[in-house]
């Protein structure tokens, strides 16, 4: 029943700030480099907890699962996964215009898009719990709808985090440790705001 959900999952990205590998480049701007510590410091329990909710949705996949189960198991996900995003954007925030041109612009662009990532994962967390658990067949329809919905917000646009992912910014962000794949974990290792293969 939910194995659809585990699939719109698994079929998309869901995050972010996750750069694969380090960049042997010289060191470049220092100030860029600073930049990006403050930034990816804060990245990386974030990481964490989405990797962890999409895990919790893929294991409560048994055609078995109780609809109650499975409700309570996708709705605290997906307030995990709001919870993350809203975190990610306070970290962005926080951390000040990047160093590069147009880094205000930047910055605000990308605080938005994870700002509205929130909203939308709080959304769907809205949904799951207003589906009906006394009836397999109307919630097996109702989680069918909450994926569905999934798949729209991996497809949305991701423009701003991908600009700043790019250039020098981007170099200096894939050195920190903090925004690097968890090891060990089924992050995603893509910019887009949707969920990553496991």
């Amino acid at each position: 029943m939910n194995k659809k959900l585990a699939a719109a999952l698994s079929g998309g990205a869901l995050l972010v700030l996750t750069l694969s590998g380090c960049s042997d480049d010289s060191d470049g701007d220092s100030e860029v480099n600073d930049w990006a510590k403050k930034v990816c410091d804060q990245v990386q329990p974030q990481l964490r907890k989405i990797a962890n909710a999409n895990t919790s949705i893929q294991q409560q996949t048994a055609d078995n699962s109780k609809p109650a189960d499975v409700q309570k198991t996708d709705s605290a996900a997906f307030q995990q996964i709001s919870q993350a995003y809203k975190a990610l954007g306070a970290a962005v925030q926080s951390a000040g215009a990047p160093p590069v041109d147009d880094g205000e612009t930047t910055q605000k662009k990308a605080v938005a898009e994870l700002n509205t990532s929130s909203a939308a994962y709080a959304n769907l967390q809205k949904k799951v719990d207003a589906l009906d658990t006394t009836d397999q067949a109307k919630f097996a329809d109702g989680l069918k709808g909450v994926a569905d919905e999934l798949k729209k917000i991996s497809n949305n646009g991701d423009q701003a985090l991908r600009k700043l992912q790019s250039g020098d910014l981007g170099k200096a962000m894939a050195k920190q440790e903090g925004c690097q794949k968890p090891n060990g974990s089924s992050a995603p290792t893509t910019v887009r705001p949707s969920a990553g293969k496991a």
